[in-house]
């Protein structure tokens, strides 16, 4: 009797769960990759550059009863579970992202837009990202999307107090595209937290990026005010143009100063990008002078990927 209930217990579940899974899609894509870089390029022996890439996405969705829609994505690299995320849409209300690992809040989503071909030119070189101004993420997080209004989309993120912050951490963003200006967006970002006790940081960025035909070119500037410790101030520039529908080119620069340090951390990199089909070919060779503001410590790095999606 209990093993005759079992089964009927088993069939009964399998029902209920195929039924509720009716309404909802799953989609499945990946992609693999094989790169080759050198982050310090003739500063310490290295050994093999070449490594591979790879990344498996599942992504399921599904509309309730009452309109909104629920999402979730995870992903899988180099075997393990990597990112994933929860995102709750509210129709004309916007979203709400819950980030189980791997994203970034509204401020770190727009540490540096400027266009590139690849890769930022802070990027690749060893060390030069960490002076980057790019707010506080977090696995636990919580993002809003509000729906665009008139040319203007807003997110806002919430952290709760945890081991990347002693105390709950806020910011915002806003996207703004005039229509009547085809092309132009205006974006500023800001964020307060305080990852040590008694240490508040206040995190700014403002950008401007403007597409006419296959130019595309931005500028960004970005503040960070630190209590006791100084401030850090960013600028940087970003061109691209595209040479055909696949190929496409590109040149950043970027300049990073702290209170106190004569010594700026100053970047360039050129990248390339080229597309057939499910096939992408990118790379880029950046260096930076003054890396993390240290006087004389000036790198270069190179990276090319050959990357395929399915």
């Amino acid at each position: 009797m209990n093993k005759l209930k079992t089964i009927g217990l088993t069939a009964l579940g399998s029902v209920l769960i195929a039924t509720s899974a009716f309404a909802a899609d799953l989609a499945v894509t990946g992609g693999a990759s094989i790169s080759f870089d050198d982050t310090n390029r003739g500063k310490d022996a290295r050994g093999n550059g070449f490594y591979m890439g790879d990344s498996i996405n599942f992504n399921a969705s599904g509309e309730m009863d009452n309109g909104m829609t629920v999402a979730v994505f995870y992903e899988i690299d180099n075997g393990s579970l990597d990112d994933h995320k929860l995102n709750i849409g509210m129709g004309d209300m916007g979203s709400v992202e819950f980030n189980g690992s791997g994203y970034t809040l509204a401020l770190g989503a727009i540490d540096d837009v400027t266009p590139n071909a690849y890769e930022e030119s802070w990027d690749i070189v060893a060390g030069a990202d960490a002076s980057n101004i790019n707010g506080v993420s977090g696995t636990g997080s919580f993002k809003y999307t509000s729906p665009t209004i008139a040319g203007a989309t807003v997110s806002i993120g919430y952290l709760n107090a945890s081991a990347s912050v002693d105390k709950s951490y806020t910011d915002w963003a806003i996207a703004y595209t005039p229509e009547m200006i085809e092309g132009l967006t205006i974006g500023y970002g800001q964020g307060d937290s305080e990852e040590v006790t008694g240490t508040t940081q206040d995190d700014k960025t403002m950008y401007v990026k403007y597409a006419v035909g296959p130019l595309t070119i931005g500028a960004q500037k970005s503040e960070r005010d630190i209590v006791a410790t100084g401030d850090t101030e960013t600028e940087a520039y970003g061109i691209t143009y595209a040479i055909s529908d696949n190929i496409s080119v590109g040149y950043n620069e970027s300049t990073i100063s702290k209170q106190g340090d004569t010594d700026e951390q100053k970047a360039t990199g050129v990248s390339a990008s080229y597309t057939m089909g499910s096939m992408t070919l990118a790379g880029a060779m950046n260096e930076v002078d003054n890396v993390a503001f240290a006087a004389a410590d000036d790198l270069k790095g190179y990276e090319f990927t050959l990357s395929f999606a399915f």
